[in-house]
């Protein structure tokens, strides 16, 4: 027998067809759930039923959140961009429908997640029935939809390379490579380029990581690798936009200045934002490429502060990641004149308007924006403690390019 008699699992070069499989793993959870009501009743909150219920909420407490994020912040964007006519007036209908139901769902989700952890800890047996009925007829509609409408439109629409920018943006959304790199050893994770979106706000998490600690034998050899294993965690936390970061700058007086922004790529080359050249922080690397960067990630009582010299992206990597924005933000890039005065709103509504009208629906990225990436030379993981008395290791390139590492004092 040649053929194999496992389920065949669509890879991530498929993305359309990854979320239709995720669909379908939902479809089994929500199987499990009303299974749950009938067990409940006869048996108690026995092995079985606590085994039923740790899967349940396994599911729904991480590969959901990432299922809806490859909707919200790849598919619909995308969509929006590439439509046009009929197909741009139903996914621009869709879209709130859609993202509501996201938030509708969570809101059913917690009340069942705290009636499941009981059930999986044993200590109670009730599961409402009625709740269960309104969590899967929501998601069950929720998912007739986007199969018989939204899935069809981006099959028809997409080209292969937005199909594999999509595919490549889950897989980094998941931790997973898409061109694995080999390693240094066999403990450390795989160092990824990740485009990475916005997280999940956290409840409740910073009881369980009060007493984190963090020693020399707790951190990888390779400081890329470490950031990754942390970024990783904070991600599996669900903590609000892990991929912030604050940049910090200086200028021809010396005088420092920083901003949030949003990291979009990292691997063994550094750290990557894109923004305008002609910005105030542009105009400042330009006369001292040499940044801070600062990740603080509170839910986890963690910040990750990296320092190094700064190199423009190729041209080839700007344009990748521009032409995968949606046409409204690239636009707004073309538009702005960052860091420059303007009268009013009302005078940058009509500078928008008139590049709009220009572009002709193709707007071209602009010789002015495209990628910072920091190369680091030292990073610092800070790990919270009790009475401020709190963990820092510290790595420094050496000439050689190798890392040392040491503990400094808080």
């Amino acid at each position: 027998m040649s053929e194999s008699l496992m389920e065949a699992v669509p890879g991530f070069d498929q993305p359309i067809a990854v979320l239709k499989h995720c669909h379908d793993k939902i479809r089994k959870q929500l199987k499990t759930l009303q299974n749950l009501l009938s067990h409940l009743p006869a048996h108690g909150a026995d092995a079985a039923a606590q085994g039923a219920a740790q899967a349940v909420l396994k599911y729904f407490n991480t590969a959901a959140h990432l299922h809806h994020a490859d909707e919200e912040q790849d598919l619909l964007p995308m969509l929006e961009a590439t439509a046009t006519g009929a197909d741009l007036e139903l996914i621009s209908a869709l879209k709130p429908r859609i993202l509501e139901q996201h938030q509708q769902m969570d809101k059913d989700w917690h009340i069942l997640n705290s009636q499941l952890e009981r059930i999986a800890a044993g200590t109670s047996a009730a599961l409402s029935a009625d709740d269960v009925a309104r969590f899967v007829q929501s998601y069950t509609a929720h998912m007739e939809t986007e199969e018989s409408q939204v899935a069809p439109m981006a099959k028809r629409l997409f080209s292969p390379a937005q199909m594999q920018i999509m595919g490549d943006a889950m897989q980094r959304r998941r931790g997973i490579s898409a061109e694995p790199e080999p390693v240094a050893q066999e403990a450390a994770p795989t160092v990824t380029a990740a485009a990475i979106a916005g997280g999940i706000a956290l409840a409740d998490l910073r009881m369980d990581y009060g007493r984190a600690s963090l020693s020399e034998e707790d951190t990888l050899d390779d400081p890329v690798a470490q950031f990754t294993k942390w970024f990783g965690e904070a991600m599996k936390a669900q903590v609000n936009e892990p991929n912030a970061m604050s940049v910090a700058t200086v200028g021809s007086d010396g005088r420092p200045t920083s901003r949030i922004v949003l990291i979009k790529q990292y691997d063994e080359r550094g750290f990557t934002w894109y923004t305008n050249y002609d910005s105030q922080k542009g105009r400042q690397l330009a006369e001292h490429p040499h940044a801070a960067l600062l990740f603080f990630w509170p839910e986890l009582e963690r910040q990750v502060r990296i320092e190094g010299r700064v190199e423009r992206t190729s041209a080839e990597e700007s344009d990748k990641y521009f032409y995968s924005r949606p046409v409204k933000s690239q636009l707004a890039a073309i538009a702005s004149k960052q860091s420059a005065p303007i009268a009013n709103r009302a005078a940058m509504e009509a500078r928008y308007a008139a590049v709009e009208a220009e572009s002709g629906g193709q707007p071209r990225r602009p010789d002015h924006w495209g990628g910072y990436r920091l190369v680091p030379d030292r990073l610092e993981f800070w790990q919270g403690r009790r009475s401020r008395f709190h963990d820092r290791i510290v790595y420094t390139r050496q000439a050689d390019g190798s890392w040392t590492r040491e503990r400094i004092q808080p």
